[in-house]
């Protein structure tokens, strides 16, 4: 068996996840300080990391209103310290209201307050399926409408169509309702700043009229939720928008590193060179098992000029530039295109001070739990 704990990144077994714990911590203040001005709060999202640890540290550097959480499994995993938790998706389906309810009990029970767990909701069968839970549970769950500001994902229209499901949630016992959200997920890969806060902006501006028209018609709207990495600083900052759930600011990919975005890459899978069967060639232990390609084939990292030409279950198949010194037993870190499905793919973080391993940091929030 491998050592739990190595002492040095040579000794840890590869394919591995590695997190540089002094870049983690610049980004994690970078984004708190940007937040600690203005209005508009942060709500870090979990789904990015999946790591307690990483969540503890986000809310420890300040101006965060709460946690965000794309599933269940992930709010369970925060519930023990996170006192304000929104589960950003939709929740049908076996058993997941139910643990929503639970959720909110343990968090009422913990916290004081009264409905510490939010639930984005677009449906009436969503909204009624929530309601049922809570009240058989005997809990108050938060709700958040959905609005499609452009993903053209979930979410109801802007507008009158989310007014009308706002008041169906007003008038239904078991839930309260918080405000909405909104993500402008189509615009956060856009390079060009001057277009992504263009269309960041326009999406914004139907979120916060929606969330008006709330108001105009006496419904509560204390939350308007949206934003993500890419925009942070533009939805951040757009009026009426109080709270942006930023995840992958943290850990960052080579996707929103070419978005130009101001925070370091903090984490890559660490390889093994296994073979070196052409000058021009070598094949890493470190394939789509350990890292997806869904957004682009990783990024090399520690052979100058090299770059990933092709990406099997196990192997990394790599080119190397003309007089490349490669030999079987190198390392090599990959950087993965996309941080959230790669880190799924992993049990734990092995966390360095440069070579020093100082900490094992388990994934715990990855996959899907089902009971």
């Amino acid at each position: 068996m491998p050592p739990a704990h190595p002492s040095f990144i040579g000794d840890v077994p590869t394919p591995a996840l590695i997190v540089d714990a002094a870049a983690l911590g610049r980004n994690i203040a970078r984004m708190a300080a940007f937040f600690a001005e203005g209005p508009c709060r942060l709500r870090p999202h979990v789904k990015a990391h999946k790591t307690p640890e990483i969540a503890r540290r986000q809310l420890a550097g300040g101006s965060c209103v709460g946690l965000t959480c794309a599933t269940v499994g992930e709010a369970e995993q925060v519930a023990d310290f996170a006192d304000d938790i929104l589960i950003a998706n939709e929740l049908v389906g076996p058993g997941k209201c139910e643990r929503a309810a639970s959720l909110a009990l343990r968090l009422r029970t913990r916290t004081g307050a009264e409905a510490p767990l939010t639930v984005a909701v677009d449906s009436d069968a969503g909204l009624q399926r929530l309601a049922n839970a809570a009240g058989i549970g005997g809990v108050t769950i938060g709700v958040l409408i959905d609005v499609n500001v452009g993903q053209e994902r979930c979410g109801v229209a802007p507008g009158t169509e989310a007014l009308a499901l706002a008041r169906r949630a007003g008038e239904t016992s078991g839930v309260r309702l918080r405000g909405v959200m909104g993500y402008e997920g189509h615009v956060q890969p856009i390079r060009a700043r001057d277009e992504r806060a263009l269309r960041a902006e326009q999406a914004m501006m139907q979120l916060v009229a929606t969330a008006d028209l709330l108001r105009q018609y006496g419904l509560p709207c204390d939350v308007v939720s949206s934003g993500g990495t890419g925009t942070y600083d533009i939805s951040g900052r757009f009026p009426g928008i109080t709270e942006i759930q930023a995840g992958s600011y943290a850990l960052m990919d080579t996707d929103y590193g070419e978005v130009g975005v101001p925070f370091e890459q903090a984490f890559w899978v660490l390889g093994t060179i296994v073979s070196c069967p052409a000058p021009e060639r070598c094949v890493a232990d470190c394939g789509h098992k350990s890292a997806t390609k869904d957004h682009a084939l990783p990024a090399v990292r520690g052979i100058p000029g090299a770059r990933v030409t092709a990406f099997n279950d196990e192997h990394a198949v790599i080119a190397l530039p003309a007089g490349a010194q490669v030999t079987i037993g190198d390392r090599v870190r990959l950087i993965p295109s996309h941080t959230d499905p790669t880190i799924n793919l992993h049990d734990v973080f092995y966390v360095v001070d440069g070579d020093r391993v100082i900490d094992v940091w388990p994934i715990a929030a990855r996959g899907y739990r089902h009971l």
